[in-house]
């Protein structure tokens, strides 16, 4: 009983600060901030979090916008995740002005029982989710050291508890040839595009023999400079996606190997860059996702039967699940739009983005509480975790 008492308090406070978190929500939309640009956002993110009692320290991880907010002491300490950032021109098309939010409010209403129930509840403002470099960064200089658990739910056209993420690695291929008139000495040129050309057709031939989850998919982002010129310098950008870390690094070396034959057979020299930090896929936590799936039932609220494994794309959010218990579930927005989209971006606007702020901060609080109150539950969290339930 003691638990259901404090679940209703928490859904009481959310309630009384749901049209603050919509503006503030409403804010973010007009004003749209890109990755590591995010600093009105982390700015008023801050304010908000401070006001309600919460110690902040900025600028974690050497990230000018990133911040942790702390409200109680010792264990268990839960994190919700707060993503800022919107996309070039399109603006909050991933909806992380909802997102970021409903961690935001799940925060500080864990907060306001954090004085009956022990624990503590920390909100990570990670910018640049969309170039995938906030969270890993934030790893890397220990942030997520010392929490039992880290969530976050994500507006989506479906409302679904876990969905797959695969893991990324970013490909940059450049090409050095030797330039020639292409009409009159076109036997004295090296063609830095036909490299790159020929590495599109190796890996074109190759993707009959790939499993269902990877993906690979690339530009050219230069071409060469006039067509009587033989290209000299030509490069390609490429994403490769795979559901686990060993294909993942299998593929990467195969589509490695289409470049390194193409420079071969063109006579070009090929230059390898690693872009940004790989993400990880997704470690899923059936433990986890099961104790934020009762707290939806609890609120009558109802799955969508969709595939888990279907419409999978990638995030910086795999990396942190690499590390401790953690969970992305899908919050419903409004069925058929999808993410990326300047309809979807105007859809956070609407009575169905406030509601879906208000569905993601009473999820992720009541999820937040369970995890606090009951030992049992966190354990099993924790053996899935490690593999042992």
């Amino acid at each position: 009983m003691q638990v259901i008492k404090i679940k209703k308090e928490v859904l009481n406070i959310l309630d009384g600060i749901k049209e603050r978190l919509f503006s503030l929500s409403c804010d973010f939309y007009h004003n749209p901030e890109t990755g590591l640009k995010e600093y009105k956002t982390s700015a008023a993110c801050v304010n908000i979090l401070r006001e309600f009692g919460f110690k902040v320290d900025k600028g974690v991880a050497g990230l000018e916008t990133a911040f942790k907010a702390v409200c109680g002491n010792g264990k268990p300490a839960i994190a919700l995740l707060i993503e800022m950032d919107a996309l070039p021109q399109i603006g909050h098309g991933c909806g992380h002005n909802i997102s970021g939010i409903a961690s935001i409010g799940a925060a500080i209403a864990v907060s306001k029982v954090i004085p009956k129930t022990g624990g503590s509840v920390v909100a990570l403002g990670t910018p640049a989710e969309e170039i995938g470099v906030g969270k890993i960064a934030m790893i890397k200089a220990g942030v997520f050291e010392g929490f039992d658990a880290a969530m976050m739910a994500h507006p989506s056209s479906k409302r679904l508890v876990s969905r797959i993420f695969l893991g990324l690695i970013r490909l940059n291929l450049n090409f050095k040839g030797k330039p020639s008139h292409a009409s009159a000495y076109p036997e004295e040129g090296i063609n830095a595009l036909d490299a790159v050309i020929q590495t599109f057709n190796s890996i074109n031939a190759m993707r009959q023999q790939l499993r269902n989850d990877v993906r690979i998919h690339g530009i050219i982002t230069d071409g060469g400079v006039a067509p009587n010129i033989i290209p000299e310098k030509a490069s390609a950008s490429f994403y490769v996606r795979a559901k686990d870390l060993d294909e993942l690094y299998s593929v990467k070396e195969r589509v490695l190997n289409c470049a390194r034959g193409a420079a071969l057979a063109t006579g070009c020299e090929l230059t390898i860059e690693e872009g940004a930090d790989m993400n990880a896929p997704l470690k899923l936590n059936k433990a986890l996702a099961d104790i934020y799936r009762r707290q939806m039932e609890f609120l009558g609220l109802k799955e969508d039967d969709f595939p888990m494994d279907k419409n999978a794309g990638s995030s910086d959010i795999g990396n942190v699940s690499q590390v401790l218990p953690t969970i992305h579930p899908h919050i419903l927005l409004r069925k058929g739009i999808n993410i990326h989209t300047r309809e979807f971006a105007d859809a956070t606007i609407t009575e169905d983005g406030k509601n879906a702020i208000m569905e993601g901060a009473k999820c992720l609080a009541l999820t937040a509480v369970e995890l606090i109150i009951d030992k049992d539950a966190l354990e099993r969290v924790q053996r899935d975790f490690k593999g042992a339930a």
